[in-house]
């Protein structure tokens, strides 16, 4: 049961992503005083759920140094089409409220952490 919880959200561990199920949420967590990343990703899609597994992995890892989200491209369709999500998994790195990276598709776990703290 704990699986499917964390799959859709109503269960987060602390530095996992935290699902952002609208625009206002959206716009509070990029607008933030730490950085952000957020992934934006479709339930059904296999790579996403792939990454959503790594960033489950290592989001406990910058507790403290930046802010996971995730959102559903089909449940948030305004912040996707703000930002052009043309493809999932799609991460952006936000600082002071503006995106200061972009990275769309799989990374390996060590690119990834790499990708990530070139931008804090």
């Amino acid at each position: 049961m704990g699986f499917f919880k964390r799959l859709f959200g109503i269960e987060v561990n602390p530095g996992e992503p935290v699902s952002l199920p609208d625009i206002a949420s959206f716009n509070e967590a990029v607008n933030g005083e730490k950085p952000c990343l957020v992934y934006f990703f479709h339930l059904w899609c296999s790579s996403c759920q792939v990454m959503g597994g790594l960033l489950n992995e290592i989001g406990p890892e910058y507790l403290g140094r930046i802010d996971f989200y995730k959102v559903d491209i089909h449940k948030v369709p305004a912040a996707a089409s703000e930002h052009k999500i043309s493809g999932v998994p799609t991460q952006i790195i936000f600082s002071g409220g503006l995106p200061a990276a972009r990275q769309t598709g799989l990374m390996p776990i060590d690119q990834l952490k790499e990708w990530i703290e070139g931008h804090l």
